[in-house]
Order: structure tokens, then C-alpha cells, then sequence
């Protein structure tokens, strides 16, 4: 797993095929690369309001359409969840993730 990447995470146990919500992990690698159990992770959805917070995704990402990472909605998701992966963002995705992320947090530069 790396941050970056996108995976189907499904509510509950079955997996219904419209069940499911794409997550992006957004957490630093060495946390992922560690023992500890869950990473942070943003949704994506299928509408945008075209906020500085959001960025937009596609097929180029492993979407079947376009969508949009939410970095308002911040989640913690146990790592053994995201095993269906989807694809990967681009660098010059990841830097807009990251200047997205920034806005989100209001971290300075």
C-alpha cells in the first residue's frame, strides 16, 4: 500500500456491488509501512462544488467516471480494508492532494 493509491472499501461484510465507497490513502508511508493498524484516508465522490479542498479525478486514476477526493472528510480506515485496489494518483495528482490537504488543515507552506 501507498499514499496515493485508491480502493474500494465496502459497508459492512457483503459485498454488494453498490455498496461501496472510493477512498484515497493520504497518510504518510512511514505510517504505512508501520505496525499500526489503520491510515487516513479521503473520500472520493461523483459531484464536485469546485472548492479549493477537492480534486478532481478520472479514468486516468482507475475511475469508471469522474470523481472528486474530499479533503474535508478526513477518515480513519483499518488497513486490512483496503485490499480492492483501483489505481494510483499521478504526481502532479498527488501535488494537488497535497496543496488540497494544506487548505483543509490550514497549514502553512
Amino acid at each position: 500500500m501507498k499514499r496515493g493509491e485508491l480502493f474500494r472499501v465496502y459497508k459492512g461484510s457483503r459485498r454488494d456491488p453498490g455498496n461501496y465507497r472510493v477512498f484515497v490513502v493520504v497518510s504518510r508511508q512511514a505510517l504505512i509501512d508501520s505496525s499500526f493498524s489503520t491510515v487516513t484516508c479521503a473520500p472520493i465522490y461523483s459531484n464536485s462544488s469546485g472548492i479549493s479542498t477537492q480534486v478532481m479525478l478520472g479514468v486516468n486514476e482507475g475511475l469508471k467516471h469522474d470523481g472528486c477526493i474530499f479533503c474535508d472528510e478526513l477518515v480513519s480506515i483499518p488497513k486490512n480494508m483496503l485490499t480492492d485496489y483501483i489505481g494510483s494518483l499521478s504526481m502532479e495528482k498527488l501535488q494537488d492532494l497535497n496543496r488540497s490537504l494544506k487548505i483543509a488543515l490550514e497549514l502553512e507552506d
